[in-house]
């Protein structure tokens, strides 16, 4: 069971429209989780001195601009097997790399005598960060492929371990960012196993008609934003082709302006605006979302009497402060612009921004995961149910580690992506342990839940089907 308890913030998850919504209708699909952090800006213990901390010992008890509560998908998600992206691009069920019926017959009648481990294996599952973890940017981690080939299948029982991909990575719709890193690990991505940091964000989209997206390469993140159910999608270039002045810095290309969507962006309201992916363009944005924060009620070219009461709201996907890609050290993310836009929106009016930060460790996120990996489970074992044993593996202790601490999962850490300090981070520490890679900690975790001399590789020479007087199939291992 999650470690949190909904007394620590006061407030029950509701299913109930926020006093923000636009919408009158009755039949919605969000339901509301408190949030984990505060929403009062972070500003101010950075100003000086950026630190990757706080531990999970100052995030408890926290509310948000939201009403305390972040609003996340509450329909499960259907079933789409076939939606599974394989490296070749064939379509192919969930699991392991192509095999022959044979094999599969084998590994059915091997479950049926190990009854004990098979079910030992249906109650554990895993979740992965991806970036650090499995691959540094387009660039593969050697380990996290043999990890995967391992849970999909290649192990003495045959038995795919349920796991999903809980990532903080942004910026793409799913189903591409899936078939990206099919390719990259060689490994299948379903859509039903995927969460990226804005996909719990869709729920939004009930609640908002005119939103302003940032961030992303090109026009994906309007994609996204399209493809998640939200009507009225701007982009700063939008407003920037409307109104060049706005950001003086910019070189706007005429390929930029032709394929942007200019409006009077006074008269057309912005209802709130979101922050889905890293900024590719620190100064513009952040100068637009300024702009808007200080408006009077998100129409541009107004400046609000109350910056407070007629602020609209900004919400970010995640709160990485940091991220792993293929340069040899992290690079600054999506939580360095946040505290930046903190820092200058209290030094121009002296007030605390309010914003809501979904991603990790957010409890909004890790109970969309828990949806989806029940519904994961239904489509590998038939049960929707969520296993006992759930290893969270990440590289990242103020993302990865301290969430699923929190929430009750066992945490394992990865030297290979943020983390590189001593036996444990001080501060989040994984309670599982710190490995060297996902290969490492799967191989732990497995050995510990199936035993020791459970073997990692399907191993066809120790399998000889026999039959049986009457005819019916059965397997010996030797």
């Amino acid at each position: 069971m999650p470690a949190f308890d909904e007394r620590d913030f006061g407030v029950e998850a509701v299913r109930t429209k926020s006093h923000q919504s636009n919408h009158d209708d009755t039949n919605y699909g969000a339901v509301e989780v408190p949030a984990t952090r505060s929403a009062i800006a972070d500003a101010t213990p950075y100003m000086h001195q950026l630190s990757i901390s706080p531990s999970q010992r100052d995030r408890r008890a926290s509310r948000n601009s939201f009403g305390a509560s972040l609003p996340i998908p509450r329909s499960k998600r259907q079933s789409r097997l076939s939606s599974v992206a394989y490296a070749d691009g064939r379509p192919q069920r969930p699991g392991m790399p192509p095999i022959q019926p044979t094999r599969e017959i084998l590994a059915a009648q091997v479950q049926d005598i190990e009854s004990s481990k098979v079910a030992a294996a249906k109650n554990m599952a895993f979740v992965f960060d991806i970036d650090g973890v499995l691959v540094h940017g387009d660039r593969l981690i050697p380990e996290g492929r043999r990890a995967l080939e391992i849970l999909n299948g290649d192990n003495e029982l045959g038995i795919k371990i349920p796991h999903i991909f809980l990532t903080n990575g942004s910026g793409k719709p799913e189903a591409p960012r899936c078939e990206q890193l099919s390719k990259i690990v060689g490994q299948p991505f379903a859509l039903d196993q995927f969460i990226q940091s804005h996909t719990p964000m869709s729920a939004l989209s009930e609640y908002y008609d005119t939103v302003l997206v940032v961030g992303g390469e090109g026009y994906r993140c309007r994609e996204v934003a399209e493809q998640y159910g939200f009507k009225n999608v701007v982009v700063p270039n939008d407003i920037v082709a409307w109104d060049p002045t706005i950001a003086p810095y910019r070189v706007f290309t005429d390929e930029e302006r032709a394929t942007s969507h200019p409006r009077d962006f006074s008269k057309q309201r912005i209802d709130a605006i979101m922050v889905f992916s890293d900024s590719r363009d620190y100064a513009t944005d952040m100068q637009i979302i300024m702009d808007l924060l200080q408006s009077e009620n998100g129409l541009l070219h107004t400046k609000a009497k109350d910056p407070v009461s007629q602020r609209i709201p900004i919400y970010f996907s995640q709160g990485d402060l940091l991220c792993p890609t293929e340069h040899p050290s992290p690079r600054m993310s999506q939580g360095a612009f946040r505290i930046g836009l903190e820092a200058m929106y209290k030094a121009l009016t002296g007030e605390e921004l309010e914003r809501v930060v979904y991603g990790k460790p957010e409890m909004a996120t890790y109970k969309y995961a828990d949806e989806v990996l029940a519904s994961w489970m239904e489509s590998l074992h038939g049960e929707e149910k969520l296993p006992s044993n759930i290893y969270m593996v990440g590289d990242n202790p103020a993302s990865d580690i301290i969430g699923g601490n929190m929430y009750g999962w066992n945490t394992c850490l990865v030297r290979t992506g943020v983390f590189v300090g001593g036996e444990n981070d001080e501060n989040n520490p994984a309670n599982f342990g710190v490995f060297v890679n996902v290969l490492e900690a799967v191989k732990t975790a497995m050995k510990k839940e199936l035993g020791v001399d459970f073997k990692f590789e399907w191993n066809d020479a120790r399998i000889n089907p026999l039959l049986q007087g009457n005819g019916a199939a059965a397997v010996a291992v030797e």
